[in-house]
């Protein structure tokens, strides 16, 4: 599967141009820690749709939107989400750069109600780099549940600037931050707050200031002294290029640098000031926050279930396996309705061809050819997706998706690659190329390539539908037949086994790349693990039918419609006794035999490489276009259909086996170019999942035959 428009971002950019706002009068950076409901923040005031979802690193790149208010235009720039201006991963440079560098008029930091303390952090290190910010505390009413209580008016004092309440999901406080983002601009507050640091650090922060001759502000040039001092290279190097401070200055300041650390007995400047802006903000919340100590023992109840070394594997695959179940339970039904009504239409427009004595030939194309091919995939995919997807999205709003993370954090270690591929791996559960753009959350390089490249073996959105309707009319339907309770648990357990098996794979081509192409020792990071919280059921629906069900179900159509008539004008033409479609399959034949399938399946997957979602339906049209043409209205016909062409249930395991370890589609393969600008791991990417996929099938076939 490809790129949703949400979650690439392109969704938002087609629709600023779309908003009749001439003039842009004021821009507006939107900052916090991830978790804190930025992007919802950002959909409310622009009315768009940026992806949402209750788990850390979700935005990696800056999403912009426009709203007005009181006649004057203002832009929005969605900041990836960090936790402090030293960055340490792309995404945290991003929002560091726009908010130390970039031009713009204000500044809001949105803050948890439930976390106000660690979200401070952040906020402390904007004010002392500008004065036009505000601080939105979004989630009060999480905060009024849990009993917590904030004295806004009391942490308006302290911080010497507004601060707006809101409750974004309900819509809570947006106008007011749009009236008081009205006021910053214009009146350019300038209240003065900062952070006091002890007076080895103040007097050096003095010193390099009057070294600095530099056009910028006082408060700017206080926050350049001040990074200056605590000596991160990349940043200084970055910082000095930018400025053009002279060399004989960095000297100096080098000279001051290693003086203070003399004072200070050797210790870290940089673990001092930050520990300065934490006891600040540990200062100001206890003034202002007053929250019953009991209140988190609900969520930490529940981890201790969900994160344990004991039950938290098993439940998370329980929990797939369920999801799964009640996914292809409630899809047989929709599913042969909608092919009935297919089958009816196809009727009532082979009469209309017929009355308007249309040629045979426009009737194979269009009816034949093209419609067929869209009733087929739009009657077995819509019905699975429109029920997985909601409950995939539902689980990402609980915020169970890093409780998987979490879980399979050793796992990562063990094959010396990072826990945070564990998020860009759930990441590819919706969509490999989301996944890859992801893998931005990573901060090593080695373990960011390690990840981009293994990130394929996680069956996308695109890939579900085959395998949900293999597993229902082959293997479950094995045991109790197709539809019934056992065959139905049999097929999810079987979808199951094949996530699982994806995630095996992931760990161990991740342990064989970490050992041969990508050597390297894991580097250690810390997860959030966000707070519970109640899906807003209304949004997870329509964001799960519009952004994912329906997309995908387009993007299948979009490629599908065409394939059906170059698979019918290759069943149409002849070469020699055969038609050019069998042809084909034959050439492949002897080669597919190795690895337990046949030539229509194996060009099936070739001419699937534009989209996962066409494979299957490819795998039908070819079938039905070399032998008796058939209604396919249920499952069981479908099942007849593929057992007439020789398929066993060796077969069908071998084309779920397949539709797991293939290269990845069209557009997963060009954002890996662009993520990795490498030609060379972008074939790794390919081959590998590639060479599995046939090996894997190749010794399966083998042992199956000789038993």
């Amino acid at each position: 599967m490809g790129l949703t428009k949400s979650s690439t971002g392109l969704n938002i950019m087609s629709k600023v141009k779309k908003i009749s706002i001439k003039d842009i009068n004021y821009t507006i950076g939107l900052a916090g820690n991830p978790n804190v409901g930025k992007s919802t923040v950002f959909n409310e005031l622009t009315g768009l749709n940026q992806h949402t979802g209750n788990w850390p690193g979700k935005t990696v790149a800056n999403a912009e939107g426009v709203y007005g208010y009181r006649e004057c235009g203002y832009k929005v720039v969605d900041l990836p989400g960090t936790y402090s201006l030293l960055s340490n991963s792309e995404e945290e440079e991003i929002a560091r750069d726009y908010i130390c560098f970039s031009q713009y008029d204000a500044i809001a930091v949105i803050a948890d109600a439930t976390s106000l303390e660690r979200n401070l952090n952040l906020f402390l290190q904007v004010l002392e780099i500008s004065d036009n910010a505000m601080l939105c505390v979004n989630l009060i009413d999480e905060s009024e549940k849990k009993g917590i209580e904030i004295n806004f008016e009391e942490l308006e004092k302290e911080l010497k600037c507004k601060v707006v309440k809101a409750a974004a999901r309900q819509g809570v406080g947006i106008e007011e931050f749009k009236e008081e983002i009205s006021k910053i601009v214009k009146e350019k507050n300038q209240q003065g707050f900062k952070v006091q640091y002890n007076e080895e650090i103040e007097d050096a922060i003095t010193k390099i200031s009057n070294l600095l001759t530099i056009e910028i502000s006082d408060k700017k040039k206080r926050w350049l002294a001040l990074r200056l001092i605590e000596g991160d290279r990349v940043l200084c190097e970055s910082l000095i290029k930018r400025f053009k401070i002279t060399e004989d200055i960095v000297f100096e300041i080098h000279n001051i640098r290693e003086k203070v650390k003399e004072e200070l007995g050797g210790g870290s400047i940089s673990d001092i000031i930050v520990g300065t802006i934490i006891k600040k903000s540990e200062e100001i919340c206890k003034k202002v926050v007053c929250a019953p100590e009991q209140y988190t023992l609900r969520d930490q109840r529940i981890d201790k279930i969900l994160t344990s070394k004991l039950t938290g594997i098993p439940i998370m695959i329980l929990l797939l396996g369920v999801i799964l179940w009640i996914t292809i339970t409630l899809a047989n039904i929709p599913s042969e309705i909608l092919s009935r009504m297919f089958a009816a239409i196809e009727i009532k427009l082979r009469e209309f061809f017929i009355y308007i004595a249309a040629p045979s030939w426009l009737t194979g194309v269009l009816i034949d050819g093209m419609y067929t091919t869209i009733a087929w995939v739009t009657s077995v995919m819509l019905p699975p997706m429109a029920i997985f997807f909601p409950m995939f999205t539902l689980l990402e709003d609980l915020g169970y998706l890093p409780r998987i993370a979490f879980n399979l954090d050793k796992c990562f270690k063990r094959c010396c690659s990072c826990g945070k591929q564990a998020l860009t791996m759930c990441m590819g559960l919706g969509c490999n190329a989301v996944g890859v753009i992801g893998c931005r959350i990573i901060n090593s390089p080695r373990e960011r390539l390690m990840a981009i490249i293994t990130n394929n073996f996680m069956p996308c959105n695109g890939r579900f539908p085959t395998l949900i309707t293999i597993a229902t009319i082959f293997i479950g339907a094995t045991v109790g037949g197709i539809g019934s309770v056992s065959g139905n648990i049999i097929a999810a357990a079987s979808v199951t086994a094949i996530i699982v098996l994806g995630v095996f794979m992931t760990l161990l081509v991740s342990k064989i790349l970490s050992k041969t192409f990508l050597k390297g020792i894991p580097s250690n990071f810390v997860l959030e693990l966000p707070p519970y919280r109640r899906p807003q059921i209304g949004k997870v629906l329509v964001r799960s039918i519009l952004d994912r069900t329906l997309y995908v179900l387009g993007r299948a159509l979009v490629v599908a419609a065409p394939a059906g008539i170059v698979i019918w004008i290759f069943a149409n033409i002849s070469v020699g006794n055969n038609s050019l479609l069998c042809t084909c399959a034959e050439f492949l034949n002897p080669f597919a035999d190795l690895i337990g399938v046949d030539g229509y399946i194996l060009m099936a997957f070739i001419l699937g490489l534009p989209a996962n979602e066409i494979v299957l339906p490819i795998i039908i049209m070819s079938y039905l276009r070399s032998s008796t043409m058939l209604e396919l209205d249920s499952g069981i016909q479908l099942r007849e259909l593929l057992i007439a062409n020789g398929w066993t249930l060796l077969t069908a395991i071998n084309v779920m086996l397949l539709s797991l370890m293939h290269y990845p589609c069209a557009t997963t393969l060009i954002t890996i170019k662009k993520e990795t600008k490498s030609f060379k791991w972008t074939f790794l990417a390919f081959i590998i999942p590639t060479i599995c996929g046939m090996v894997t099938c190749f010794v399966v076939t083998q042992i199956w035959r000789f038993i």
